[in-house]
């Protein structure tokens, strides 16, 4: 041992620092020197030298790296110094390493060796190890050594930060990072493998795009569709080429926020499969996720339907000009046609996602042909006469100047104006989430959907705003298309005759003005096609992603994938009968209006959320896509809004219907997910804030409300206890249930006893909060929980408990921890409740309950009979000795068991108010047997209907108005509604009974306290019966003594306090023969709790008072207020 430093170096004769000075250029095949310079000095304060995990660097053998750590570096016999590098590419630069080594300390004044050098050449080169000197043949030798080194992991057992650490973050990932316990508790041992829900590989060979085939293509077919070879022109007819830029504009700026939008959700972490639904479920919930999931999908599939409907009136067209027809040249043509090409399109799919882009790619090819095409014929010009009297009449000056204003005018059925021409001309622009709607298949989507996406737009808004501009000012509105009208100009004159031709009336004008107008038709054909066949694919995986999340029952089928590509055939089956049901109605231009508003629907809530998770910025809001705003964010979806219902009020008015029936049925069924979504951020910020805010307020009596801390236990094991105290809370105040455990839990069996506590008050449907403290005794843990419990203002302000049935029975110890309590809630200004019932309130001998297995896991149905005093539970009525208290946990040696414990399952679950809740489904014998129907109302006492009855309140002394608030609030419940308070009052004199009744009605009276009966008690101090006495007697015999003469003189009853107590005591068994004669067959009895003061009252003496009171009596509540108001008459 070192003196100074303090330095063990007993395990080796000699001790060694080293320090790294500098590591340069560590590179698979690098031509520069790898390591500098590596000093060895005899300093006590230099790192010595330690080594890292082994890194492989792609391209070359494996390197291990030497660093730095502060310390001593103890080694041992044919052990390395240096870290070992495996590569033959590596050159090093030879360096002389100085070395000094410190000896041990003997007592003698020892000199380090002379310096002596040696040379790294060649020892960076070896690729296997070989067989070391001892250090001090070493210290003393020339020899040149192989650099070795040893992973860090053989020195620590905590993890490197890794990526893997970080997926899944739901699962429990011991296989890759050590658990808290597993680098705390000495109980545990390393190499113990958690489970939990693993990440889902990718299945092998799975097709992957980059964002120019993934997304950009996409985008643009799906953009590029029916409208832009068939109602472009028909759009510049009505609207005129400036309000047609206006309408390309507007739609512009809504897909661009949007995409700028949907670019920062996509880039804040990974993206899977499911597009726009996956961003918005996982930003604001699977509420708006799942609603607008279904819509979507259903609106591509419309899509689909809209696209492949205007192929088959281009094909009608051609047919038509050739003098050909299927049945009747019109929609029954158009059902015919569409329904054979969308069963071709989906039999593209089915046969897999590559060759769906390969049909992608070379649809683009013939829509860029056919593009070329027309505006090549544009510039060319007319090419006979017969296009000159169809109206195309060449650009022209002077036509475009008379096609800049509007025209519009009844078509199609209706009055046309700005937004109905919007509305049919908006799915043209919608394609812009094509390359998020296949997300999981693309490689990387934080890089493909922003890039591709927002070119798709500019390039397909260029594209429009130039061929609206071109049709314009190249063809005239109306024409006849008589050849012999062109010398007179007649044939633009439509006015007392039926004009077929023209940008009004003809859909085919980009093939009119086209150099070769069969390229037009393929090029719609394939602009048409390529569309459907994106939105059949899009559609279906979105709702597969949401079939798989089970957002929605009974749909899981549709969540299953096939194939190495993960084929989700029933979605595929689903989109396609949607489809059909659009083709159905074969009209493009009531199609377009339908789809454009669920278009207009999401992408409202897209912004929405990212203006939600803008604002609330929460921790996990970062992404890397930094050109959004939030406030750009929110005028899109106010844009998007306000569009719909410009529109088509009705048809937004039934979007929004569908959206919201399909969000209220998730919030009806309240799906058990958990996606750290911006609206969960948004409930923490708000009660944050509302904390802070109640925290500075001044309480009021007006705003008194009675936050009770319950001292439940296991929640289960007291039902009525925690029925009752809900009665007073619910809809009004704060519930903690607290549970006291004498022995230390092990923290997973202590996080799953809480689990399954919440579980259970959720199955009650119960609104409480579960607090466990464990490691002390009763009359800690309360003190504990009584200081500690809430926040700010929204702490505990009523203490509730059960009454110690066993007080007589049980070690004195906890009866007066139980007294103790009692103080300690006086003592921090709580008011106090005692709640006795019948046959006690704990039933946890009477049902399956919580016990835990030889690893200290819980488990449920484990039959009580033979565990029943090891849980602490050796007496069916012991309610708080302690409350719920559990054994000690050992430490779970293997955590797989320990983190699958099966959740608590109770029988029935939903569909039933709280108050009508069938507790028949919920409890059962420790066998799984049904109990019998006295146990089960017992249970569910204060859970059922009351008849008519009565409800008395004992206000026997003023405690600020406590005694009688509680039992009015008692009386508002459902099903507490038919039973009446009677109040009864203590008289001072005799003489004053008069004067007593008109104050005490009068003060009823301000305070607005319905009550039925007001009885005056005037003989209070009346002696008691001597039958009472004898009870009484019975009750406190075995513990009269002399204090002096116990160990435990707080526990014994000496004459003189019986004595000095005389008054009070006659007064309780007076009290006692009261209320067996007004209130024996009350529903509920409500009295003010006597103050047991210090130093006055002994803890059995108290209880044998509380015992008179309560004995064979129905319902009791003991209550004493903090001598603070809680009723006011003041408005």
């Amino acid at each position: 041992m070192d003196s100074s430093t303090g330095d063990n170096t007993q395990d080796s004769p000699h001790t060694y620092r080293f320090r790294v000075n500098r590591i340069n250029s560590l590179a698979a095949g690098c031509h520069k020197d790898v390591i500098q310079t590596i000093s060895e000095e005899a300093d006590e304060n230099l790192p010595y030298v330690t080594s890292y995990p082994l890194e492989t660097i792609p391209g070359s053998p494996n390197l291990s790296i030497a660093g730095s750590e502060t310390g001593t570096a103890k080694t041992s016999s044919n052990k390395s110094l240096f870290a070992r590098a495996a590569s033959n590419n590596l050159r090093t630069q030879q360096k002389q390493i100085p070395v000094a080594a410190t000896m041990p300390n003997t007592g003698e004044n020892t000199h380090p060796p002379p310096v002596r050098k040696f040379s790294l050449a060649g020892m960076l080169g070896r690729r296997k190890s070989s067989n070391l000197p001892d250090l001090e043949d070493f210290a003393q030798s020339n020899s040149t050594v192989g650099l070795y080194g040893k992973s860090l992991s053989r020195y620590t057992h905590d993890a490197l930060p890794k990526m893997e650490n970080y997926k899944n973050m739901m699962s429990y990932q011991a296989a890759q990072r050590p658990t808290i316990e597993e680098l705390h508790d000495e109980k545990y041992r390393m190499g113990q493998k958690g489970t939990g829900e693993t990440e889902e590989e990718e299945p092998s060979g799975l097709v992957k795009f980059g964002w120019v085939e993934g997304c950009l293509v996409r985008c643009l077919l799906n953009i590029w569709g029916v409208m832009l070879f068939l109602r472009l022109s028909w759009m510049v007819a009505h609207a005129g080429i400036v309000h047609s830029l206006i309408i390309i504009a507007i739609s512009t700026v809504v897909t661009t926020i949007t995409t700028l939008s949907m670019s920062a959700v996509s880039t804040n972490g990974e993206m899977k499969g499911g597009g726009i639904y996956y961003m918005i479920s996982r930003s604001l919930g699977p509420e708006w996720g799942g609603a607008i999931g279904v819509v979507f999908s259903f609106a591509n599939s419309g899509m689909a339907a809209l696209n492949t409907v205007g192929f088959s009136e281009s094909m009608i067209s051609l047919l038509s000009s050739h003098g050909l027809k299927i049945v009747d040249g019109g929609q029954n043509d158009n059902r015919i046609i569409s329904c054979i090409a969308i069963v071709a399109l989906q039999s593209i799919i089915v046969i897999g996602m590559e060759w769906e882009a390969k049909a992608q790619v070379g649809l683009l090819v013939i829509l860029l042909v056919a593009m070329t095409d027309f505006v090549i014929g544009a510039f060319i010009g007319p090419q006979n006469d017969l296009d000159y009297s169809r109206g195309w009449i060449g650009l022209n000056g002077t036509l475009l100047s008379d096609n800049l204003g509007p025209g519009y005018r009844f078509s199609e059925g209706m009055e046309q104006d700005f937004f109905s021409i919007f509305s049919i001309f908006f799915p043209a622009v919608a394609g812009i989430q094509a390359g998020a709607s296949i997300s999981g298949d693309l490689k990387d989507p934080g890089e493909a959907i922003p890039k591709g996406t927002l070119w798709a737009i500019f390039i397909t808004s260029g594209s429009y705003a130039i061929f609206g501009i071109l049709a314009g000012a190249g063809t005239l509105r109306e024409a006849s298309g008589n050849v012999t009208e062109i010398d007179d100009w007649s044939f633009a004159n439509c006015t007392d005759k039926t004009c077929k031709w023209g940008l009004y009336n003809d859909f085919q004008v980009m093939g009119l003005m086209s150099a070769f107008g069969p390229i037009i038709y393929a090029g719609c054909f394939a602009a048409t096609l390529s569309s459907a066949l994106s939105c059949l694919v899009s559609g279906p995986k979105m709702f597969q992603a949401l079939c798989k999340d089970k957002v929605y029952p009974y749909m899981t089928r549709f969540g299953v994938g096939y194939g190495k590509a993960d084929d989700p055939y029933w979605s595929y089956a689903i989109g396609f009968v949607v489809a059909l049901i659009f083709i159905l109605i074969a009209d493009l231009n009531a199609i377009a209006p339908l789809i454009s508003n669920f278009f207009m629907a999401t992408y409202a809530l897209l912004n929405f959320c990212t203006f939600h998770a803008s604002l609330v910025k929460p921790l996990g809001w970062r992404p890397t896509f930094k050109y959004c705003n939030a406030w750009i964010s929110l005028i899109g979806a106010i844009m998007c809004v306000a569009v719909m219902f410009l529109m088509s009020w009705v048809t937004a008015l039934i979007s929004w219907a569908c959206v919201l029936a399909l969000f209220a049925g998730v919030i009806y069924r309240k799906p058990d997910l958990n996606w750290g979504t911006s609206a969960q951020a948004q409930t923490y910020s708000d009660a944050l804030s509302a904390l802070e805010k109640l925290a500075v307020q001044k309480e009021h009596v007006k705003n008194y409300r009675p936050q009770i801390l319950c001292l439940t236990g296991v929640p289960s094991n007291r039902p009525a206890l925690v029925d009752f105290a809900y009665l007073l809370t619910k809809n009004h105040s704060l519930l903690i249930c607290g549970h006291i455990v004498k022995e230390r839990s092990a923290p997973r069996a202590r996080k799953v006893i809480i689990q399954n506590g919440y579980e259970w008050l959720q199955l009650r449907k119960v609104k409480a909060f579960y607090v466990m403290v464990d490691n002390c005794t009763f009359d800690e843990g309360a003190q504990a929980l009584i200081q500690a419990t809430g926040i700010g203002k929204l702490a505990p302000n009523i203490l509730l408990m059960g009454y110690k049935e066993n007080w007589q029975t049980c070690p004195r110890e906890e009866v007066q921890d139980f007294f103790s309590v009692l103080h300690d809630a006086l003592d921090n200004y709580m008011a106090i409740g005692i709640l006795r019932v019948k046959g006690g309130l704990n039933c946890a001998h009477l049902t399956g309950s919580l016990a835990t297995d030889t690893e200290g896991n819980p488990e449920l149905g484990i039959p009580r009979s033979g565990s029943v005093s090891s849980m602490g539970f050796d007496n069916p009525g012991l309610d708080l000795d302690p409350a719920g208290a559990v054994p000690e946990f050992s430490t779970p040696q293997n955590p797989k068991k320990a983190h699958a414990v099966s959740k608590l399952k109770f029988g029935r679950k939903r569909n039933k108010s709280a108050d009508d809740l069938d507790a028949t489904g919920i409890y059962r014998g420790p066998d799984g047997s049904d109990l019998p129907k006295d146990i089960i109302a017992n249970l569910s006492l204060f859970h059922t209907k009351q008849g008519v009855g009565n409800i008395d309140v004992w206000w026997l002394y003023d405690d600020g108005g406590l005694t009688l608030l509680l039992p009015y609030i008692v009386s508002t419940r459902k099903n507490w509604i038919s039973c009446k308070l009677r109040v009864f009052a203590l008289a001072n004199k005799k003489d004053q009974m008069e004067q007593e009744l008109r104050g005490m009605a009068s003060l009823l009276s301000k305070f607005r306290i319905d009550y039925s009966d007001l009885i005056i008690i005037p003989d209070i101090t009346k002696r008691a019966e001597d039958t009472t006495r004898r009870f009484f007697d019975g009750l406190i015999k075995d513990f009269k003594g002399d204090p002096e003469d116990s160990d435990q003189p707080e526990t014994v009853i000496g004459d003189a306090e019986l004595l000095a107590m005389k008054e009070k005591t006659n007064r309780h068994m007076r009290l006692r023969e009261l209320i067996l004669e007004h209130s024996a067959s009350s529903n509920l009895i409500v009295m003010t709790l006597p103050v047991p003061r210090k130093g006055s009252v002994s803890a059995p003496l108290y209880m044998a008072w509380l015992e008179t009171l309560t004995r064979d009596m129905p319902p009791f509540l003991l209550v004493r207020g903090n001598q603070t108001s809680v009723l006011t008459f003041y408005s």
